[in-house]
């Protein structure tokens, strides 16, 4: 499966999310698309119309260009998983969009909350 990573800018996600779900499971078995890794990568409208199977948003913190591209995934029918971490207050409009965000507290449940959505799909 494709997983597109979508997260606000202005904190360190390299280290507090690119890094742990690349030393994950679940880079061996799925293709982890990461918006900042790469200049090659620099239309998400495009891929999340055309190749995404999973978009992984993590709302911890307000993003206009994240509320863009989660407007697209639903526009589209890319099945999402919103998660923040414990203690983060999220946007009102995520809430409203979206059933169920789920909370985690460490990495390893992150990758947990991720894993299990895909054993739903």
């Amino acid at each position: 499966m494709k997983i597109y990573i979508g997260h606000a800018t202005g904190w360190n996600f390299e280290e507090k999310l690119y890094k742990p779900v690349r030393e994950s499971k679940l880079a061996d078995r799925h293709e982890i698309v990461f918006p900042h890794d790469s200049e090659e990568f620099s239309n998400s409208k495009k891929f999340l119309k055309s190749e995404c199977d999973l978009f992984v948003a993590e709302v911890s913190r307000s993003s206009t260009g994240l509320g863009i591209e989660l407007g697209w995934a639903e526009e589209f029918g890319v099945p999402v998983v919103c998660v923040h971490r414990e203690g983060s207050k999220i946007s009102g409009s995520v809430g409203n969009l979206f059933e169920k965000v789920e909370e985690y507290e460490n990495f390893r449940e992150l990758i947990s909350v991720i894993e299990i959505r895909l054993e739903d799909l």
